[in-house]
């Protein structure tokens, strides 16, 4: 038994994948009582922070583990091994080669369609992690997940169709230059056409993980631009919104908080979310289009077209999808955040008084001496 300390860097394969669940994939022998364990006790740490087996994790953080214990030789049992995946059918593999929107060497992009998972959990056997040999073409293995998209979520989905590629994408999220650009309705007509929520985020309390909220003083910075595109009356509006941080469930906790959740979204905004009228109680957030940086050069640039209930919708309200082609993606850098501004502030008061003790040694070394 080693008595060194262990650390391992998140790959892109697991980029936002639970702790437990790349527990499970990469130290098996350490099972989930043992993981808690060290949790609890502080010998868990994902970048030099304290964990536990349900935080989510990135790609490039460093995971610190404790050294590895000794096995049981007479009652140990063996690892269980996974299950071979088992071969798709054809109607399967119709389905997810439908979904591909653009494909080239290094990149294949999908249209998730709302209700179908990014990667499969607890009850979840239906799931795009699931589908993803029917994509692998003429690659030498298949495609990798490098970001998600929530269940109910439907739009543009990048996948990479090499280790290397799978790499460079990993780094563009991590470092938030990836540009995305949701499409949402939402209950109400927000006073503020154009505008930022800035408001953190955390895990609510005694729900497992599973339902974030506005938390003040513990939350994680979270950042949303929306724009107003077209409003029906008062009854609901059609936004753009473009998230500068990558937040769990952001997008809906930040319209929620402000009054004004999305259409269909039963978790966050209760029974205010949903609209008569004819009008789906499905989810209406759409990832409508991603550009990020290519590995083989330029922009991977794409749109995706909105699921049949989110266009029927549109068409019901009397919206003009043109309106939401012809806005244009904000290039610029994100507007500086409150504690930006308060640090930015703070600096430029400290210029202006050095600038005014200067001026009074200025003044006092210039006076007559008295005699």
């Amino acid at each position: 038994m080693s008595n060194d300390v262990r650390q391992f860097t998140v790959g892109a394969d697991d980029d936002d994948i639970r702790l437990d669940r790349w527990f499970k994939r990469h130290l098996p022998d350490a099972n989930f009582n043992t993981v808690s364990r060290w949790a609890r006790t502080g010998q868990l740490r994902v970048d030099g922070a304290r964990a536990t087996p349900g935080d989510r994790i990135s790609a490039g953080q460093v995971i610190r583990v404790p050294p590895a214990e000794p096995v049981k030789a007479t009652t140990a049992t063996p690892p269980k091994r996974e299950r071979p995946r088992v071969p798709l059918t054809p109607e399967q593999i119709e389905f997810a080669q439908d979904m591909v929107i653009h494909k080239d060497a290094s990149a294949i992009v999908i249209n998730k369609p709302p209700g179908l998972a990014t990667q499969g959990g607890t009850g979840t056997t239906e799931h795009v992690d699931g589908l993803l040999d029917a994509l692998q073409y003429e690659a030498e293995g298949r495609p990798k997940l490098v970001h998600r998209l929530d269940k109910d979520t439907s739009g543009a989905l990048v996948l990479a169709r090499s280790s290397r590629a799978a790499g460079f994408f990993a780094k563009n999220f991590a470092t938030r230059t990836a540009k995305k650009v949701y499409w949402a309705l939402v209950v109400g007509v927000p006073e503020i056409e154009d505008g930022i929520i800035d408001l953190p985020i955390a895990k609510q309390p005694g729900t497992g993980g599973e339902k974030m909220h506005v938390d003040m003083k513990e939350g994680s910075p979270a950042r949303t631009r929306y724009r107003m595109v077209e409003q029906a009356g008062s009854r609901t509006a059609w936004l753009e919104l473009q998230p500068f941080t990558g937040r769990t469930h952001q997008l809906r906790v930040h319209l929620a908080a402000i009054g004004h959740p999305i259409v269909g979204d039963g978790k966050y905004g209760l029974q205010d979310a949903f609209l008569t009228g004819g009008i789906s109680r499905k989810m209406h957030l759409h990832a409508r289009r991603i550009r990020i940086e290519h590995p083989d050069g330029g922009n991977l640039d794409v749109t995706a077209d909105l699921p049949s209930h989110f266009a029927e919708s549109m068409k019901t309200l009397g919206f003009d999808l043109s309106l939401g082609n012809a806005m244009a993606m904000d290039d610029g850098p994100p507007p500086p955040s409150r504690e930006q501004l308060k640090a930015k502030a703070k600096a430029h008061a400290k210029t202006i008084r050095k600038e005014r003790r200067g001026e009074r040694r200025g003044r006092g070394s210039g006076a007559p001496s008295k005699r």
